[in-house]
């Protein structure tokens, strides 16, 4: 399997394409600001066709290139339904201070095709099986999306989670802006992260990969899973 990927835009939010080897069809996750020329570049490189854009929630910093790299390759979105008005109206995810940073507008628009995602179900492109589970917390339509082993056909067998902003290396999402929840939160990451074994790669929204074992062992968010929310993600 090849995922590549990289941080775009202010915010650094890492954009992924997956695909199940270079000169084949791929899935683009998270095509978030500044994302167009380098997602190109990339697909170039390893001589990509994208079929899809994946979604892992509807915050600016993920969604800000959606509608050309969607209407660009004649391709369709994937978002929960939860999130899915932010695609054209993203301050509906946004703190005040960030809204008045931004001058209370930020002009954007739905692809020309939006499909929506549910829980528990599965999604089969590229040639990959993708699972789809339902993390709500640092919005009500946060989802992750998971290449189970025999899905990623990797030497070391491995499940691989895109998990948006639900968790990062050392910490996890933001759960102040709107949309957010901690208890939610607290409940995806008991029932949804936690679940999964501890080889399981990470792939977050923002910063460093890392393991589900890793996480588990030292990310203080997983260790009590009362401590107040922190602040990452937009």
């Amino acid at each position: 399997m090849l995922v590549a990927g990289f941080p775009a835009g202010s915010f650094q939010t890492n954009c992924y394409v997956v695909a199940s080897a270079a000169g084949e069809a791929c899935i683009v996750v998270d095509p978030g600001q500044d994302a167009v020329e380098p997602l190109e570049a990339l697909l170039t490189e390893h001589r990509l066709t994208p079929v899809a854009v994946l979604l892992t929630h509807g915050h600016f910093d993920h969604t800000f290139s959606v509608a050309p790299v969607c209407d660009g390759h004649d391709i369709p979105a994937w978002i929960h339904p939860d999130d899915r008005e932010m695609l054209a109206d993203p301050m509906k995810g946004m703190s005040m201070q960030a809204s008045a940073f931004f001058g209370g507008k930020i002009e954007l628009r739905e692809p020309k095709e939006v499909r929506t995602l549910d829980d528990g179900g599965s999604l089969e492109l590229a040639g990959l099986t993708l699972g789809i589970a339902h993390t709500p917390g640092h919005t009500e339509g946060s989802v992750i999306f998971t290449l189970p082993p025999s899905s990623t056909a990797t030497d070391e067998g491995v499940e691989v989670i895109i998990a948006g902003d639900t968790l990062f290396a050392g910490s996890i999402g933001r759960t102040d802006l709107p949309g957010g929840d901690f208890a939610k939160m607290q409940a995806s990451l008991r029932d949804k992260i936690l679940t999964r074994d501890d080889s399981a790669v990470v792939l977050p929204g923002h910063g460093p990969t890392t393991t589900i074992g890793r996480e588990r062992a030292s990310n203080p968010f997983l260790q009590d899973l009362g401590t107040p929310a922190p602040g990452r993600g937009l």
